[in-house]
């Protein structure tokens, strides 16, 4: 039998980085080693207590550790997005548990030296860092520790976008312009906080060529429509014509439990934004846990994504592979006020057969969602044996 992918996770919670947790910490080909967090969505103390409050709420907290990492970028001021996540950073639910005091087993050492021991303690060329915030850690890892760029099976990013109609998603537009970034017309919010360390992992030849890079142009395909809520809420639709008046009437109101309700109010907190500054109205895209499902590629339970022109007449014969500049010149008043480029991620299709960085145009949509709710499921299994024990003792 296959083992689980050991995969670290460093992210900045964050309302989509809720789901990457969830993903990670419950799918059977995912075996997650721990979480380090990033300045980027609130600050670090924020993210790191949300990623705790969010374990606790799926009844994890007990099993992972979380380690707090920089609070700021490799050369630059911190930068939070407290205007798209709120004040704490997963404001939008009254549902989220207070976070809890690390495990007893949680060491006294930094997030870089954390990764490094838990990567080491994994067999050469199996071990994923998942990456759903600003590339700090990542970055701080790879230059503490070279040697891990040849140990590690590979690393997922969200972050950046190609535009030019990379694929069909909805992006918006600015001034008449189609908008390339989210956070500025030209950058996407992870990559233009600490353009320096994107530029480190994407532009350095051994991590390039086994990374992975989910930008915006994909994440805006995976929307979380109302038929995708209602699933995450009451669970798959019945097969039509098997449902009771009973079954059907579990569909209405509420939902299934605290968790699923949480997350989808989590969901819907920026739904808004994405429509009136995106014109997405479907619903609001899902970002970060697409890092994590990108990971599964080659094992049993892989989520298709596809890296391939689905407009090209070569079509998937045509495996695509990038180079990946950052553009790191400017500042963030440069790039919000006088248009500057900085953070922008420059996407170079490279001749065929080159190893670089894989950038999917798309992916199983429907598979993905639901895996995101056999997630949901065996969470609210764990969280009622957990009360029905606390409530026996």
């Amino acid at each position: 039998m296959a083992e689980p992918v050991p995969l670290w996770l460093d992210c900045d919670p964050g309302h989509d980085d809720a789901f990457a947790i969830l993903l990670a910490a419950y799918h059977p080909g995912i075996r997650l080693l721990g979480i380090s967090t990033v300045h980027g969505n609130a600050p670090l103390d924020k993210t790191t207590q949300n990623a705790r409050s969010v374990l606790a709420a799926i009844g994890k907290h007990n099993d992972i550790a979380v380690y707090p990492g920089a609070a700021q970028a490799l050369h630059r001021p911190p930068v939070h997005a407290t205007d798209i996540h709120g004040e704490s950073g997963l404001d939008g639910t009254s549902l989220l548990p207070k976070p809890p005091s690390p495990p007893p087993f949680q060491k006294q050492q930094t997030a870089v030296e954390a990764m490094a021991e838990a990567l080491r303690a994994c067999p050469p060329g199996t071990a994923w860092i998942a990456a759903t915030g600003a590339l700090t850690n990542v970055a701080a890892l790879f230059a503490a520790h070279p040697d891990l760029k040849a140990h590690v099976k590979g690393v997922s990013v969200m972050g950046g976008s190609v535009g030019n109609g990379f694929t069909p998603a909805v992006m918006g537009v600015v001034d008449g312009v189609p908008r390339v970034g989210n956070y500025t017309q030209w950058a996407e919010f992870n990559v233009l906080i600490d353009p320096e360390a994107a530029e480190a992992i994407l532009g350095d030849p051994v991590l390039a060529a086994k990374t992975t890079l989910i930008p915006l142009d994909l994440t805006h395909l995976v929307l979380a429509t109302q038929e995708v809520q209602d699933m995450l809420l009451y669970g798959p639709p019945l097969e039509e014509g098997k449902g009771t008046a009973e079954s059907e009437r579990k569909r209405e109101g509420r939902g299934k439990s605290d968790l699923r309700v949480m997350l989808v109010e989590l969901l819907n907190f920026f739904a808004s934004t994405y429509r009136d500054v995106f014109g997405i109205i479907e619903g609001p895209p899902l970002h970060d846990p697409l890092a994590v499902a990108a990971i599964l590629a080659g094992t049993k339970y892989e989520i298709p994504f596809y890296d391939y022109d689905p407009k090209s007449s070569e079509g998937p014969s045509r495996r695509e592979r990038f180079a990946v500049k950052v553009v790191t010149e400017g500042t963030l008043e440069d790039a919000r006020v006088s248009g500057a480029q900085t953070g922008r991620t420059i996407a170079t299709l490279l001749p065929p057969g080159s190893e670089g960085v894989r950038i999917p145009r798309g992916l199983d949509i429907a598979h993905f969602w639901r895996v995101i709710e056999e997630c949901c499921e065996k969470a609210d299994e764990v969280n009622t044996k957990m009360l029905s024990k606390s409530g026996s003792s």
